[in-house]
């Protein structure tokens, strides 16, 4: 009797619709409990996005994505970076722990924040939850952006060095599309000069990665907080090596509370579309 209970499971579990995830095996765990019982969810895929949709392509009826979820903490990353780098926490974490004699951190003078020049290159949500930010800490923000933005009073500038040369530091929160690879490259890595900071939260090739590495090893820009590289998940071992530079793996997303909202919504966008609804935060 118990054999044909659980057989009858089974054929139940396989008759349910089938939902393939891509991204982190977190994602499909957290899912498991409250909509084992609505859906098949298969093992995740490995592929990257680009090659998971290039073969799924015939698969793909509606898109969805993550919306404005993930924004805030993006945002916080940036900043959390952007003050690491100019009040070198970690450089001095790492002296304590080494037990460097306090007479010998006459090199880790920090810079203060309050004041600072900061030009946001891309100015959309989490652009502008960057800048309400920073304005707290009494920083002037100015920006760059495809368009001008009518509802908000920060100086724009259209040229991406202009922004540079009026700016101490550049925190980059855009996409990554053919205008904006290598946005930033020597000529704006010089236009900010010695002493400016550049925090990357958007995509790792925004930056010319390996005129960003000459840069601070000759000492033209003052340091660089990076979540994202070019060539992800390996990271140019050159980095290593600088005190000026605070690097994170990608992680501008990965708090409880987002991992936890990202995986409500993903199984809210499934009870739409397999309810014939629309789906709460379509893409496609």
């Amino acid at each position: 009797m118990a054999e044909q209970s659980h057989n009858t499971s089974d054929e139940q579990i396989l008759n349910l619709p089938k939902v393939l995830f891509h991204g982190g095996p977190g994602f499909s765990s957290i899912l498991q409990p409250p909509y084992s019982h609505n859906f098949h969810l298969l093992n995740t895929s490995s592929l990257p996005l680009h090659q998971f949709f290039a073969t799924h392509t015939h698969h793909c009826s509606s898109v969805a994505g993550a919306g404005n979820l993930f924004s805030g903490d993006v945002a916080d990353m940036a900043v959390a970076l952007l003050i690491d780098v100019m009040m070198k926490i970690s450089v001095a974490d790492r002296c304590v722990r080494k037990r460097v004699p306090l007479a010998s951190w006459d090199s880790l003078h920090a810079s203060k924040l309050t004041g600072k020049k900061v030009g946001i290159v891309g100015l959309g949500k989490i652009g502008l939850e960057v800048a309400q930010r920073l304005e707290v800490f009494g920083c002037i923000i100015s920006y760059n952006c495809r368009n001008k933005k009518t509802l908000v009073s920060y100086p724009f500038y259209s040229n991406v060095v202009e922004l540079a040369a009026n700016s101490n530091v550049l925190i980059l929160c855009c996409a990554l599309n053919d205008q904006t690879r290598h946005i930033i490259n020597r000529e704006v890595m010089l236009a900010l000069g010695k002493g400016g900071v550049i925090v990357n939260v958007g995509r790792g090739d925004l930056i010319d990665e390996k005129e960003l590495l000459q840069c601070l090893m000759e000492g033209e820009i003052g340091g660089a907080g990076l979540d994202v590289f070019e060539n992800e998940p390996n990271v140019s071992q050159e980095f290593f090596l600088l005190d000026n530079v605070v690097l994170s793996p990608h992680l501008g997303f990965s708090t409880l509370e987002s991992y936890m909202g990202i995986c409500q919504l993903v199984g809210r966008n499934l009870e739409a579309f397999f309810s014939n609804k629309p789906l709460i935060t379509p893409v496609l």
